[in-house]
């Protein structure tokens, strides 16, 4: 259900071009961003509303609107209405468990809505000088995430990689290690998902407990690439309603930032706007930063955001990614060639970073370990061109005992998830954090060297490998 204002506009349509719709108002014209709705009847069915949203001011009395929704049905002449507000959606409390679409109707087959407070999808961010920074991290029971990219506190993280390299899996596994310790609110922004994967999702959560403390907001990939550019607003919407009038600490969840990036780059050509570098909007860096600079921490509560991004052909230096590269706190690198050997989660170590890592935010221990950890996996890439053509035979003493405690460390860093037990057979494991440094240490140290490198795969803490 859509609540809007008196209608103070009224117009018609003279143009459909697709998702593109003109529309002719006497002046004054409806402002930007605000909703349009075109209601008629079919003779078969029941009343249909077409809600559109104001893209631009064509001339002093038309303007160009985007669909929000499919535009079957719709003809010239139709009459066109506006309160002159943009969208709003419904928040508070009673959202909890619920799944929804951009428009803020429930798609869950739950109950209705009633009675519930409406809020503008768009919103200025917090000056800085209601901004905080708390130096703290996030443990998320992921062994490689912990060590050498930990997630901040009120931070923004992504997750990086092509396609099928585990970027929703990881997603789904930090939704029932965190959302379910955490004494907050979770949100999952679905953009772009297959209708397969939110309701994969929603069954996950619910048999994890954690359905209870979260909110999720889809846009499927059929929908309009109106509905899909605006979800994330919607979301964010939510989030801040929970940060600033519940005082709650939020885990903004988002998959995929890219199709965010991708439904406004449809809108830009729908537009008929000039595309910039590689075919993208040239509004890209602006439109991300809207959205991105609305995740942010206040002394009310925190806003902590995860987001998975596609990489287009594995391309890093692809516009979508490193603009997105920008914004980030953390960012776990997904690498393809180590999901071909089976190290999962496949977290490229030596491109992962953080902001995090510094002694004054992490402990002394944690970042000498954590540089130990990259100093020989940076040793043993440099080795693997001369084990290729000579073999592992032809290197020092010092360079076989690197790559063996390089190997052992692979393996270890490995870990299997909850989310994926059924596929696996394997248990999941929530690994602390002092357990993840304290078997690095002893792996550096030499400890395992008589140990065999299976020992380690998939496994949780070093303890299960008992005493080498």
């Amino acid at each position: 259900m859509i609540v809007t204002e008196p209608e103070r506009y009224q117009g018609r349509v003279v143009a459909v071009n697709g998702s593109i719709v003109d529309v002719v108002f006497t002046p004054p014209l409806p402002p930007m961003q605000a909703l349009l709705l075109i209601e008629f009847k079919d003779d078969d069915k029941d009343k249909d509303t077409i809600m559109l949203e104001v893209a631009g001011h064509i001339s002093e009395t038309m303007v160009r609107a985007i669909a929000l929704t499919p535009v079957a049905g719709l003809k010239r002449d139709q009459p066109v209405s506006s309160s002159g507000e943009p969208l709003s959606i419904p928040v508070g409390p009673a959202l909890l468990g619920r799944m929804l679409n951009v428009f803020g109707e429930t798609i869950d087959n739950g109950n209705v809505l009633e009675d519930i407070e409406y809020q503008p999808i768009y919103a200025t961010p917090p000056p800085l000088s209601q901004r905080t920074v708390t130096p703290e991290i996030i443990e998320t029971g992921i062994k490689i995430i912990d060590l050498l990219a930990p997630l901040e506190k009120g931070g923004k993280a992504g997750m990086f990689g092509g396609a099928g390299v585990g970027k929703t899996v990881i997603i789904t596994e930090l939704i029932n290690n965190i959302a379910g310790r955490q004494e907050g609110v979770s949100l999952f922004c679905g953009i772009g998902e297959r209708c397969r994967e939110a309701e994969e999702l929603y069954r996950e959560m619910a048999a994890a407990g954690v359905l209870e403390k979260t909110v999720m907001v889809f846009a499927q990939m059929n929908e309009p690439s109106g509905a899909r550019f605006k979800v994330g607003h919607a979301a964010l919407t939510l989030a801040e309603y929970f940060r600033d009038t519940q005082k709650n600490d939020v885990l903004l969840l988002v998959d995929n930032i890219f199709r965010f990036i991708q439904a406004g780059s449809e809108v830009s050509g729908l537009m008929g706007f000039i595309p910039s570098h590689v075919g993208y909007q040239p509004t890209l860096a602006t439109e991300l930063a809207e959205l991105e600079e609305r995740i942010c921490s206040t002394k009310q509560g925190s806003i902590t955001s995860v987001q998975a991004v596609y990489v287009p052909a594995d391309d890093f230096t692809d516009p979508a990614a490193s603009h997105t590269f920008s914004h980030l706190s953390a960012s776990v690198v997904l690498s393809r060639k180590r999901a071909s050997q089976g190290l999962y989660p496949a977290m490229d170590p030596l491109v992962s970073s953080s902001n995090m890592l510094t002694p004054e935010i992490v402990s002394e221990s944690h970042y000498k370990i954590n540089h130990q950890v990259r100093k020989v996996f940076a040793e043993y890439e440099d080795l693997k061109d001369i084990i290729a053509m000579l073999g592992l035979e032809e290197l020092s003493e010092s360079d076989r005992q690197t790559v063996a405690i390089a190997r052992r460390l692979e393996r270890f860093l490995t870990q299997p998830f909850f989310s994926t037990s059924r596929f696996t057979g394997k248990k999941g494991r929530l690994v602390k954090l002092s357990d993840t440094l304290d078997g690095c240490r002893r792996i550096l140290d030499g400890e395992y060297m008589d140990v065999a490198e299976k020992s380690l795969y998939m496994i949780g803490s070093i303890d299960e490998v008992g005493k080498p």
